[in-house]
């Protein structure tokens, strides 16, 4: 169990910097997820934890230690990799005791018996120590890369993607697996993912990572209600936040919203405390968060709602995603599956203004958000 910290990190490859001045603080026994898109730098933070790439710039810190010069071997760290990486010509008990078998810790054929057999009963996977990973689903062979890292007891575990490989259904069950075993552990967990129900099921907290920067660090909640930029609110939600521009005007003791699409005007349901930042933005032009679930959609005209045609309608499980077009502007919404839905049939939207966000239209920076002070109460948690 450990306290990691990256202070001021930065990674190169070649003229290609892939960590700039990375800081991190994760917390022991936390689990500890960095979250986004393909090549933002997320494996090469791993790496740097686990010694395998050396920082030019920076320090890592395993309990206050600085370790850029203890070597990977020697750091006690386990890693589980998005390929699994099992031996082939081994069995799976084999496998799993291999580091224990190694140089390093040398351990006698009686403990590492039992600590196999404690793990893959955990695992439930003991009926499948004595096949080959010829012999296994890809479900299996991950539960066996796992547990070859558990049989270790590290100071910290490392994943970089580990249940890339597996289908829908086995990646919701492993996900509750693995923060099972994580609390059983208590060791601290670093979890690579590109996934977005991957990285807000699992994480006690997320850093989000972009262009080898952490660009915000809080609990999912936190992020997901108050992204701290629009690249990180699309980032956070299947399907993304609609972005819609307008500007903002002062009206009385309120304000109005007017959409640039249509120029619609809207009178924004009070909420002093958002009025206050608004007041102290001072912003003319600004651009309004809406998540999918709170637009409203009818296929018949109704007063106040917005004339849009269809642009795409798409089934996905048990709901739907239709995509709305108005001139440039794109608004998609959650319907039910089972509807009747044409290509450029035409389809009325509206919006619940008290689940708004709200973005410089300059900076693209968070400004405000309806019920704010509610949503920090249970989102943000303190130490």
């Amino acid at each position: 169990m450990s306290r990691i910290q990256l202070e001021n990190v930065t990674k190169k490859f070649g003229k290609v910097t892939a960590l700039d001045g990375v800081t991190l603080d994760i917390k022991d026994k936390e689990f500890f997820v960095l979250f986004g898109p393909a090549g933002a730098g997320k494996t090469t933070i791993l790496n740097c934890i686990a010694g395998i790439q050396i920082p030019e710039e920076g320090v890592v810190k395993f309990d206050g230690e600085v370790m850029n010069l203890v070597d990977a071997a020697h750091r006690d760290t386990a890693m589980v990799f998005e390929n699994y990486a099992l031996y082939p010509q081994m069995t799976v008990y084999d496998n799993m005791a291999s580091p224990l078998r190694s140089n390093l810790y040398k351990k006698d054929e009686e403990y590492i018996k039992n600590k196999i057999q404690e793990i893959a009963e955990m695992m439930k996977m003991d009926y499948l120590l004595q096949r080959l990973p010829s012999q296994l689903s890809n479900g299996q062979k991950q539960r066996v890369a796992m547990g070859r890292a558990l049989v270790r007891s590290p100071r910290v575990y490392l994943m970089d993607e580990p249940l890339a490989h597996l289908d829908a259904k086995l990646r919701n069950a492993m996900r509750t697996e693995l923060k099972e075993i994580q609390a059983n552990f208590g060791t601290t967990s670093i979890y690579v993912t590109h996934d977005f129900m991957e990285a807000m099921s699992l994480g006690d907290r997320i850093a989000i990572v972009n262009e080898g920067h952490i660009i915000q660090i809080g609990t999912g909640d936190e992020i997901y209600y108050m992204p701290c930029n629009e690249f990180v609110a699309q980032l956070m939600g299947d399907p993304e936040i609609n972005i819609i521009g307008g500007s903002l005007a002062k009206s009385g003791d309120g304000y109005t919203y007017t959409m640039n699409a249509g120029g619609k005007a809207y009178k924004l349901p009070m909420d002093k405390d958002l009025f206050k930042k608004f007041d102290e933005a001072g912003l003319d032009k600004i651009e309004m968060g809406m998540r999918p679930q709170h637009l409203k959609y009818s296929f018949e005209p109704k007063e106040g709602y917005l004339k849009c045609t269809v642009y795409s309608y798409e089934s996905i499980g048990n709901k739907s995603v239709i995509v709305a077009e108005m001139g440039e502007l794109q608004l998609r919404m959650i319907a039910p599956n089972g509807l009747s839905v044409k290509i450029d049939q035409e389809v009325y939207v509206d919006m619940k203004l008290e689940h708004a966000m709200f973005f410089n239209a300059d900076t693209k920076e968070y400004v405000a958000r309806y019920n704010e002070a509610e949503i920090r109460s249970f989102a943000i948690r303190e130490d």
